[in-house]
Parts: C-alpha cells; structure tokens; sequence
C-alpha cells in the first residue's frame, strides 16, 4: 500500500514530524503513562480510534459524490475507527498526525508492514527493501516506530503486526522469492515483536485467514511456525494473539460456509472466520503461542463473489462490513476492527504495469483499479452502496 494522491493533498497542511524534532504527547493523552495488561481484551476498554489520514481520504472522495444521500453516508465512513498502514520508512511520517487527536480513551491501530522482500507471493504489494536489507528494516523502520511509540507513553496503541509474512512461509515456501525471504521474514518479525513490546502497546501477529491456514494439512505447521518466531523473540508479554482476514473477503459465522459446496471443502475445516479463530486458536495454544484474534471486517459485507478463496484483488461486488466492535460473541475474538482501508486498491489491474498481479485481471477483480494503495473512488463508492449494515 501507498501514500494515496488524495490523502496527500487532504493532508498538506497537517504537521509532518521533522526528523530532527522532538515527538510530542497528544494533548487529548491520558494524564499518566498507558498499562496495557495483553492477558485481557483491551478492545473491550479502548474504542478503535478514527485515524484523521483515513478520515481525509474519505473526505476527499465524499466531496466529489454528486448524490446528498449517499455523500452523508460516505462522510460517516470517516467516523469509523480503523488501523493506520506505516507501510514504508517515509511513511512513519504519518505517525505523529495521527497521534496528535488521540483521546485517552481510544487506541490508535498501526499495520506493521515493511519487511525485506515484502509480499513474497505476490507483486501486487511488494515492499521497498530488498532481500537482505534486514539491517534497514530494524534501525530505518522498526527503530523508528519504538521510539515514536516510547515517546508517546500515555496513549494506547494496537499493532498488526507484518500481514502475508509468516503464512507465506507456510503455504507459498516453494517459490523461489518466498524462500530467499524465509530468514529475513523469521528474523524480522521476531525483531519486531521484541523492539515493540512496549506497555502501551499490544500486538497480535498476521496470520492469513481460514481459505489461507485453516487447511486442515497448513493449521499445525502454520501455527508451529508463528509459535517459533515469537519464542525466539523471548515470548514478548504484549502479543496478545493473532490478526485474521485482514484485507480480506471472508465472512465471519456464515453457514455454511461461502465455499462449502466446492470439491474440496472436505480438505479445509475452516470454512468461515469463527471457525478458523476457534480451529487454529488451538493449535496455537498446543504450540505455545498467544491464540486471541481481532479480525477484520472492513470489506466483508457481501460474500459469494468469488471464484477461488485465494482471489484477494479488488474483489467487484464487496460491501463495507460490521464496524469494529468488542461484541464478537466469541471470546477468542477480541474484537471485529476495519484493517484495510476501505476505497485504496489492493493493485493495478494494468497489465503493463510492473506490479501488475494477475489476481487482479481475474473475472471478479474490479477494473479499472489502480497501483495498490492508491485512491479509488468507484470501488469506494461500491463498498458504500452495497456496505451490510448500511450507513
């Protein structure tokens, strides 16, 4: 994902942090240094804060909506909390804005996202380090980001942490570029854990969804793989468990399963969310790893439009879905929270592009769409009209 054209120009006149100047609290902070205790749900305290990039976004994309109706409802879009993607090193800028409007009483959610070698499975999302540039990735980003999060001690933070990365290792370790990634992917997130474990912070770790993991023969070594990097990180006391669907289509309870029906939906237990929560949350706790989960919902409004369950681009049809809530009625789940930014493109569907996908030319893969995580106000728009429930 990338800075959007639109957010840049809705954001010029926000203050970026200098790299030579002292971060400062929030003036809305709490008035004594954030404890989180990551052996309880913390969502059921803190509200998932409306990060105010996102919100320009959807400010910018209201404003050329031409229906009052439906220009209303956008412009609530801008209300819901959701997590804030620090995707490269420039964009740690984003951070301090951010931060700067964060209510004691809300926790601000950031995607942890610039591992070298990046989305080794697709091209889509490729990163801006390089296979073994490992060393930028802790003193350029994850430095970085522990110190922002230091200096900002009473506010409460909410961090997934590096999407795609350990599942890749699973599933996808027969190509080449997901191998030569494997000890950087393994050494980074394990840096990542230990350098964020900070006590205003709580992490969950990325961990696909149930089209993805929730094969039956991918749940022990997916959760076996997860459970080995954070012991090598020294079992950091903030993880709190896991991240699922983010970015993704899958429904959370519904039943059957939206690919129930298909040959071999014998081989895969998890044919819906709750189920990959409850199935893989247990492997991970027989493995040694901390199994609660937030997954995200931001996109999963409306199900059977795809063909295959790892048809991930721009999906034509989606809808907005449940806005983030503790109510899960799971106690796995600690919270339904939007973790892609509902309106910015998972990828070109521009076949001369360099990062061109093929997963975005696909059938149901929405056209035109642009690089990914840039602006698109008709697929915006589509999530809007067909977003369950509706604004």
């Amino acid at each position: 994902m990338k800075f959007s054209n639109a957010a840049v120009a809705a954001f010029a006149a926000s203050a970026m942090a200098a790299p030579n100047k002292k971060p400062r609290q929030s003036a809305l902070a709490c008035n004594a240094p954030v404890r989180l205790d990551a052996s309880t749900n913390v969502f059921q305290q803190y509200t998932l804060h409306a990060n105010n990039f996102y919100r320009a976004e959807v400010e910018a994309a209201a404003a050329q909506i031409s229906d009052a109706s439906l220009r209303q409802q956008a412009l609530r879009v801008a209300d819901v909390g959701s997590f804030l993607w620090l995707d490269t090193i420039k964009n740690i800028e984003k951070f301090e804005p951010a931060v700067a409007d964060l209510p004691c009483d809300e926790i601000l959610g950031l995607v942890i996202y610039d591992l070298p070698g990046r989305d080794c499975a697709a091209k889509a999302s490729n990163g801006e380090l390089k296979v073994g540039e490992i060393g930028r990735y802790k003193s350029e980003y994850i430095d970085v980001i522990a110190g922002l999060l230091k200096a900002n001690p009473n506010s409460a933070f909410a961090l997934i942490i590096e999407p795609d990365s350990l599942p890749n290792l699973v599933t996808n370790i027969d190509l080449e570029t997901c191998q030569r990634s494997k000890a950087g992917y393994e050494e980074g997130v394990a840096y990542a854990l230990k350098t964020l474990n900070l006590p205003n912070v709580v992490m969950y770790v990325d961990a696909g969804h149930g089209g993805w993991l929730g094969w039956n023969d991918n749940l022990r070594p997916g959760a076996q793989g997860l459970a080995r990097v954070y012991k090598n990180a020294g079992s950091p006391s903030q993880v709190r468990g896991i991240a699922t669907n983010i970015a993704g289509w899958n429904a959370w309870d519904q039943t059957p399963g939206e690919f129930s029906s298909h040959p071999d939906a014998q081989w895969n237990k998890c044919q819906n969310e709750k189920l990959y929560v409850e199935t893989f949350g247990a492997e991970l706790r027989s493995a040694g790893h901390p199994n609660h989960a937030i997954v995200d919902t931001g996109r999963n409004g409306v199900t059977g439009l795809r063909e295959e369950w790892g048809n991930w681009c721009n999906v034509n049809g989606a809808g907005f879905g449940v806005r983030p809530t503790a109510n899960t009625g799971s106690s796995l789940a600690d919270a339904f929270v939007w973790g892609k930014p509902g309106g910015e493109s998972d990828g070109t569907s521009d076949t001369s592009a360099v990062r061109y996908d093929s997963f975005c030319g696909k059938r149901e893969a929405f056209k035109p769409s642009p690089e990914a995580g840039q602006w698109n106000q008709a697929y915006f728009e589509m999530l809007l009209r067909n977003a369950n429930p509706r604004f």
